[in-house]
């Protein structure tokens, strides 16, 4: 199996059980459970892993040199999505809650640590 299809498949099965584990705590505390575009996040902080991990492993024989600096920019392409589709939406009553940050954070830092794993893998190759 290629490196692209395993890091795809364990990152949607990772994602989608914190999402499981995330729907279920929400549950327990009695919050509604798909508020704060929970999905949207999720799916979002997905697809941009998948992308920037793909964009990364294309060009890593091109501008070996700049690859720590593409998964940086990748990183900010992914908070650019945070302000400008999520953080609007949030902000809509004056204040960011936890369950908000949550919403959008938790899948961030998920695919973020399936990328930087998925990185060092291709580049110690």
């Amino acid at each position: 199996m290629s490196s692209f299809l395993k890091f795809t498949l364990f990152l949607i099965i990772a994602l989608l059980l914190v999402f499981l584990i995330h729907v279920f705590v929400l549950h327990q505390l009695n919050v509604p459970v798909f508020d704060n575009r929970i999905i949207a996040a999720y799916l979002v902080n997905c697809a941009l892993a998948i992308g920037i991990y793909l964009a990364l492993l294309l060009l890593k024989t091109k501008m070996s040199e700049q690859l720590g600096f593409l998964y940086m920019a990748g990183s900010f392409v992914k908070f650019l999505f945070f302000f400008i589709f999520f953080y609007p939406y949030y902000k809509l009553d004056g204040r960011l809650d936890s369950y908000e940050f949550a919403a959008f954070f938790i899948p961030y830092v998920i695919s973020l640590i399936f990328e930087t794993f998925g990185v060092i893998k291709f580049l110690k190759k």
